[in-house]
């Protein structure tokens, strides 16, 4: 098989490697901090918006099609699993 210049990638200097690895710690701090906020922090608030929505959908209902609005039934909403909420990310 031939070799490809796409194939060979230049070394890489030790500045520009110590760099990299600084700016991926500083990353991963900042990775952190958006998920503590996510899962831990708005937990709370979270709980609160999924009791607001289902009260809506259960009294005033959603838009079906256009203007159409369907009424969801207590017996239809599913129910809350047994596990902590976790943000996908």
């Amino acid at each position: 098989m031939a070799k490809r210049v796409q194939d060979q990638k230049p070394a890489r200097p030790a500045e520009a490697k110590a760099w990299v690895q600084e700016n991926v710690l500083e990353q991963k701090k900042r990775h952190a901090a958006i998920q503590k906020e996510m899962n831990e922090d708005l937990a709370p608030q979270r709980e609160q918006w999924y009791r607001e929505f289902l009260q809506v959908v259960q009294t005033r209902g959603f838009n079906a099609n256009g203007d159409q609005r369907r009424v969801i039934k207590p017996a239809e909403v599913p129910k809350k699993p047994n596990r902590p909420h976790k943000v996908v990310y």
